[in-house]
């Protein structure tokens, strides 16, 4: 195996652990992909937050399935928030570039913890 490469088992893991908490919670797959592209797969970490996205999309994907085939989406109330979201994620891609990685675990981290928060207190 290349060195470079990291073992099979640990994109197993990650994208395993981020599918679950994707999943189950409808978000939180990032939070949890980050970390573990860092620390266990070795990724730079502008290259981790980076690789997210794309790792995120599918598993999205997976889960809107999976919610649709259940019952469970009510996509007439989710549509508004799509404009708004995609123009969220253009401006955050533009702006990527020009951020440090230090601001990109401060902000993912704070974020973290006021969604930890407020999940805890509301």
């Amino acid at each position: 195996m290349n060195a470079a490469q990291p073992a099979i088992w640990k994109c197993l893991l990650t994208g395993g652990l981020a599918g679950f908490v994707n999943g189950f919670f409808g978000a939180g797959g990032g939070m949890i992909v980050v970390p573990l592209l860092i620390l266990l797969v070795k990724l730079a970490d502008k290259n981790a937050f980076s690789s997210a996205i794309s790792i995120i999309l599918p598993l999205t994907i997976v889960s809107l399935v999976i919610y649709a085939k259940n019952g469970a989406l009510d996509l007439k109330a989710a549509l508004p928030y799509l404009l708004g979201g995609a123009g969220g994620g253009i401006l955050a891609g533009l702006w990527f570039k020009k951020v440090s990685a230090r601001f990109l675990h401060i902000a993912l981290g704070l974020l973290i913890l006021f969604g930890g928060a407020r999940l805890i207190l509301c």
